[in-house]
């Protein structure tokens, strides 16, 4: 019995459809974990297909939400604040303070294969966006020989790029130039191919990933700069797209001063473009492009996503 949480997120919903669409488990092999009400509207498609729902509260999980489940799928929290102010600390835990527990009581509560979507940046990484992954990969470390473990690291999303290229606002954005704390080269990957891979990770090739930490990403071959996207967007749009690299110090102070952001969450995202400048996200393994190839598929490129949101 295969648990999904975060079905309703992005890339939980991009596995789920995969997972559904490519009839890669029967449906009675399947259990959805969410924080969401079983009632809400936004539950009631798999209702009608017949699959198992469960709620779960993450923070405070009971033994009993995993009865059955032999394999099971942990999406990341997307509580990214949990992360800021230099977190952890006793007063401020990181967002591992949600994973930990919950993928404690799945090992008391008898499941066999922990999967965990880490990030595709580098093991030491320099990225605040990584520590509570790497927080959280030690745990799994640490419980192997008990339950078998698989950490995925997805690649950055092809879709993230306005996030990355200084907040851009896709549909009302007017700047003409923008300002980024650094660049490197990013193996962008697409959420839909993303699903799918891990999907059949979950699946068909579940004993072929076991005991690894695997990278899910585009190959190198594509991968772009924030400069590249850039150009990109400007082509995209018909009007050039500047670019101007400051240190992290300035990055943080044009986005908060000038900018009106908040300054714990730029502060922590500015470490980001270190890791790029380390490329640590130029990803030199083939697994996705492989997996997709055995479905006849090739991943997505970043500028057909651009296209596609900047509607040209």
């Amino acid at each position: 019995m295969l648990a999904l949480t975060s079905p309703t997120g992005k890339l939980g919903a991009a596995t789920l459809s995969s997972l559904l669409t490519q009839n890669l488990i029967p449906l009675s092999s399947l259990i959805l974990l969410t924080s969401t009400s079983p009632s809400s509207p936004k539950l009631s498609s798999f209702h009608e297909q017949g699959i198992q729902i469960r709620q779960v509260d993450y923070k405070n999980p009971t033994l009993s939400i995993f009865h059955g489940i032999t394999k099971l799928l942990l999406i990341s929290t997307p509580e990214i604040s949990l992360d800021f102010n230099c977190a952890p600390t006793a007063q401020n835990p990181g967002r591992e303070s949600v994973h930990i527990p919950f993928l404690r009581a799945a090992v008391e509560g008898g499941v066999k294969h922990l999967f965990y979507t880490s990030l595709a940046f580098g093991d030491a990484s320099k990225s605040g966006v990584m520590r509570a992954h790497l927080r959280t990969e030690e745990f799994l470390r640490g419980v192997e020989g008990n339950v078998d473990v698989t950490v995925i690291r997805e690649g950055l999303y092809n879709e993230s790029w306005p996030l990355y290229l200084g907040y851009f606002e896709t549909g009302k954005d007017e700047r003409d130039g923008i300002v980024i704390g650094g660049d490197g080269k990013v193996c962008w990957t697409c959420i839909a191919d993303l699903g799918l891979g891990t999907a059949m990770m979950l699946s068909s090739h579940a004993e072929r990933f076991r005991g690894r930490t695997v990278y899910l990403s585009s190959g190198p071959e594509g991968a772009k700069s924030l400069r590249d996207v850039a150009g990109l967007v400007g082509r995209a749009r018909g009007r050039e797209l500047g670019v101007r690299i400051v240190v992290r110090e300035e990055f943080v102070r044009y986005y908060v001063e000038e900018r009106g952001g908040d300054e714990p969450s730029v502060e922590w995202w500015s470490t980001t473009y270190d890791a790029l400048e380390d490329g640590e996200c130029l990803i030199d393994d083939m697994t996705l492009t492989d997996l997709l190839k055995e479905r006849g598929l090739k991943a997505k490129t970043v500028e057909e996503t651009i296209s596609e949101m900047l509607g040209s």
